[in-house]
């Protein structure tokens, strides 16, 4: 495997990071996660400016423009020579002292790591997956704003951690009032009579590519969508479930906090998005290879 920092490409082997990267000691750096398909790189630009919101959110400054950040992603992609890929994008602080000021971080540093990923099993997909509602919630836009997709993905972990121990692959994260926000790595939709619903980005959702993409299927196919706030309730008494998410793409949702969802088994909304969505990821992108 052939890693990008900076500029050139290393080893995985000899691929590193200072020890006083504030990445490392601060989770203090934004990432991204991107999806290769069929030989195109899909929503490449949308991940980059997304990147670039959270890096200015956070006053960190990107080596690099968007169009070369781009650049690096696809040529680490070809780097590797694959054409089925799961690229990291990460920024970093870059090095500075063991104080947690950022401005003693005089360089950040830019990270493209291009593999394979599996999140979840596969038969899950068929038959549908498990969560449950965790205890930890959301962080506050007023805290660490979940618009921000930081390094720093402690309240994430947490709430796996919770499912983890609930032996589910996935969790709900509620937010301080008590709305569903979302997963700990994915967007959350339920369909009712034939709509669609998830929870609004105010609600402590993440700005999802994804979610972004699901939403606007769902609406070229004539379905309504909307973004009101949903509890617990508005979950237990849905026809459909499902996640999304770059990585999980969409995932279907049979059984919440021990509760059936609907017929128990996924069904035809999430199946017609389901499909919708993969034959869009395998002819629409930036092409890796001209």
């Amino acid at each position: 495997m052939k890693i990008f920092i900076d500029g050139k490409f290393f080893s995985e082997r000899d691929a590193k990071v200072s020890v006083f990267d504030h990445g490392l000691l601060y989770g203090d750096g934004v990432f991204e996660g991107i999806r290769a398909y069929n030989g195109r790189v899909f929503k490449l630009q949308e991940h980059v400016e997304r990147l670039f919101y959270s890096a200015h959110a956070i006053l960190l400054a990107i080596p690099g423009s968007p169009a070369e950040v781009c650049r690096a992603v696809v040529e680490t992609i070809r780097a590797n020579k694959l054409k089925d890929a799961y690229v990291r994008l990460i920024v970093t602080r870059g090095v500075g002292t063991l104080g947690l000021n950022p401005r003693s971080c005089k360089k950040p540093s830019l990270i493209v790591i291009a593999g394979k990923i599996q999140v979840y099993p596969a038969e899950l997909y068929a038959h549908g997956m498990e969560i449950v509602t965790v205890p930890t919630v959301r962080n506050l836009h007023s805290a660490v704003n979940p618009a921000i997709k930081s390094l720093n993905y402690l309240n994430n972990i947490l709430a796996k951690i919770e499912a983890n121990n609930a032996g589910v692959e996935e969790a709900v994260m509620l937010n301080s009032e008590g709305y569903v926000a979302e997963g700990t790595a994915d967007n959350l939709f339920i369909v009712k009579r034939g709509a669609v619903f998830t929870p609004p980005l105010s609600a402590g959702a993440l700005y999802g590519i994804t979610r972004a993409t699901v939403i606007e299927l769902a609406e070229q196919s004539g379905l309504k969508v909307s973004e009101p706030n949903l509890t617990r309730y508005d979950l237990f008494n849905a026809d459909e479930c499902f996640v999304t998410g770059t990585a999980a793409e969409i995932m279907p949702v049979v059984r919440i906090d021990g509760r059936a969802i609907g017929s128990g088994k996924p069904g035809p909304v999430t199946g017609k998005l389901v499909q919708e969505y993969h034959a869009l990821t395998q002819v629409t992108g930036e092409p890796i290879y001209k």
